[in-house]
C-alpha cells in the first residue's frame, strides 16, 4: 500500500495502527532493550512497512519515547481510577502506595523512571523538558492542595517537603532492584507508613471534603494525561 493511501485511512484505523505499533515496540524493548531494537523489527512485528511507522513517529527516538510515555499514562490512569473509587487515595500515603504499585507492576516503566541504561540507551539523555515541567507543576499543585487542607506537616517549606517526598518515593523504587524480604504489597505498605510518619498531619476531615479534594486531583491528573497523550502522539484508548 502506498504512503498516500496510508495517509487517507480514517482516524479510527490510524489510531488502531498506532496502538499496534506501540504494543509491538513495547514488547521488543522489554525483551531486548533499546540498543537491539530497530524500526525494521517493529515494522515486521506489526506486519506493516517501515515507512508506515514513520507516518506516526518521525524518528526511532520519538517512537520509543512514546512507548515510555504511554507506560506513564497507564500508571497515572490507575491512580486516577483509584481516586474515583476511593477518595482517601488523595492522602499522600495512599497516593504514594497506589502509584508505587502501578510503577513496579510495569517493568518497562520501572526501568524508564530509574533510567536503566540497558533498557533505555540514549533516551534517558534526551529528556522532554515540556513534559517534565508539566509533571513538576502537577506535583506542586497536588501538594499545595493537601497543604491547604492541613494534610501535610507545616514545619517544612513546601519545596523541601516535595523534594524529601520525591527522594523517599524514588528510594523505594530503586530498592526494588535488591533482594528484599516480604511481598510487593508489604513494601508498598511500608512506603505508605513511611510517608505518613514523615510528611503528613492527620486532621479530622469530612468525607465530603475528601471527595471534593479527590475530584480536584483527578482533574489535575486528567489535564496532565491529555497533554502528555497529545504531545507524544499516543491514541486515546
Amino acid at each position: 500500500m502506498s504512503t498516500s493511501t496510508e495517509r487517507l485511512r480514517d482516524p479510527q484505523q490510524r489510531a488502531e495502527r498506532a496502538t499496534r505499533i506501540l504494543d509491538v515496540a513495547a514488547d521488543l524493548l522489554l525483551r531486548h532493550g533499546y540498543r537491539r531494537v530497530t524500526i525494521d523489527d517493529v515494522a515486521a512485528g506489526a506486519d506493516i512497512g517501515k515507512g508506515t511507522v514513520y507516518l506516526h513517529w518521525k524518528t526511532r527516538e520519538q517512537l520509543f519515547g512514546a512507548v515510555f510515555a504511554r507506560e506513564v499514562l497507564y500508571a497515572m490512569d490507575e491512580l486516577r481510577q483509584a481516586l474515583r473509587k476511593d477518595p482517601r487515595t488523595c492522602l499522600l500515603r495512599n497516593f504514594a502506595r497506589v502509584y508505587f504499585l502501578a510503577i513496579t507492576n510495569r517493568p518497562l516503566l520501572h526501568g524508564f523512571l530509574l533510567q536503566d541504561p540497558h533498557l533505555l540507551g540514549k533516551l534517558t539523555s534526551s529528556p522532554d523538558i515540556a513534559r517534565d515541567d508539566r509533571h513538576g507543576n502537577m506535583a506542586r499543585d497536588y501538594l499545595e492542595l493537601l497543604a491547604e487542607h492541613g494534610l501535610l506537616r507545616d514545619d517544612m517549606h513546601a519545596d523541601e517537603l516535595g523534594y524529601a517526598y520525591q527522594a523517599t518515593f524514588e528510594g523505594f523504587l530503586r530498592a526494588e532492584g535488591a533482594a528484599l524480604a516480604g511481598s510487593l504489597e508489604q513494601r508498598a505498605d511500608l512506603l505508605a507508613r513511611t510517608v505518613q510518619r514523615a510528611f503528613e498531619s492527620d486532621p479530622a476531615i469530612p468525607d465530603t471534603t475528601l471527595k471534593d479534594l479527590a475530584a480536584a486531583i483527578v482533574t489535575l491528573l486528567t489535564d496532565l494525561i491529555d497533554a502528555d497523550r497529545t504531545d507524544s502522539g499516543i491514541p486515546d484508548s
